[in-house]
Parts: structure tokens; sequence; C-alpha cells
């Protein structure tokens, strides 16, 4: 999903490896958009290509607008953020037990 995300020029992409700290995870998929509608392009063309595969979310959260919309997908989590959120929530600092996989800027 980070090659979606990016595709979709998500900044500062992030898969970090949970499995060692987190009960209901393996990874997060973490990226930022810089307005709501790149922030939608993502999400929809994650969930689209996700789709493609007859892989659905669990469950989604986070309204157009909010700044934080996630996918829970069992294993993976992806979350992208608008950059103040991002910086408020500091979900990397949080998780800093986790594994960085990938980093894309």
């Amino acid at each position: 999903m980070s090659e979606v995300a990016s595709d979709k020029q998500a900044i500062d992409v992030v898969v970090l490896d949970v499995r060692a700290s987190c009960s209901f995870a393996d990874y997060f998929v973490v990226c930022t958009g810089e307005s709501d509608r790149q922030l939608e392009a993502i999400w929809e063309a994650i969930l689209e290509a996700l789709k493609e595969h007859d892989i659905r979310p669990l469950h989604k959260e986070g309204p157009s607008g909010s700044g934080w919309l996630l996918a829970d997908f069992g294993a993976v989590v992806i979350h992208i953020f608008a950059p103040a959120e991002r910086e408020f929530y500091q979900l990397e600092q949080l998780w800093k037990d986790a594994v960085p996989v990938l980093h894309i800027q």
C-alpha cells in the first residue's frame, strides 16, 4: 500500500512493524497528504487497490476533513494524516519500539 500512497503523492510514507509491541496489528502504514482532496485521493486509491484483491477493511474511521483517515485490515492498519494531525498525534513516537520496514520521503 505504500506504493499506492506514493503514487498519489503522499509524503513521508512509513511502514512500521509493530508485531513486538502491538496485539491488534502486525504493521502500520502511515502517510501524509497535504490537502483534504489529496487525503481522499490516497484513501480511495488504497481502498480500490485492495478491493481488486478482494480485501476489504474490517473498520474505517475518519470523515472527510478530519485530518486523519484510518482503515483497519486486521494485520495492517493504514493511517492517512494531514500534516497538523500527524505532527500532533506522532504515531511513530507513540510506537517507538516499532521497527521501520520502509520509509519513502
